[in-house]
C-alpha cells in the first residue's frame, strides 16, 4: 500500500496487511506520518518540556469504582 506522509508529502509503502494500513483503509480520519517526521516532532516536544515553559496536558483518567 503507498502512503504519503502528511508533513513532509514523502510517499512510502507498507505493508497492506499492517495494523497500520488496516486503520488507514476503515477510518479516514487517520492519516499517516512518516517515520522521520515522528521522530523530528518527539524531539522537539522532549525540548520544550525541558524548558519547563511548555505545559504537555495528558487526559485526566478519573478513577472508575464501578
Amino acid at each position: 500500500m503507498k502512503v504519503k506522509c502528511v508533513l513532509c508529502e514523502q510517499i512510502d509503502t507498507i505493508d497492506d496487511e499492517s495494523l497500520l494500513a488496516k486503520r488507514l483503509r476503515n477510518r479516514p480520519i487517520h492519516t499517516y506520518m512518516c517515520r522521520q517526521c515522528h521522530d523530528r516532532i518527539a524531539e522537539k516536544t522532549k525540548q520544550r518540556l525541558a524548558t519547563g515553559k511548555f505545559r504537555f496536558y495528558r487526559g485526566v483518567c478519573a478513577e472508575d469504582n464501578w
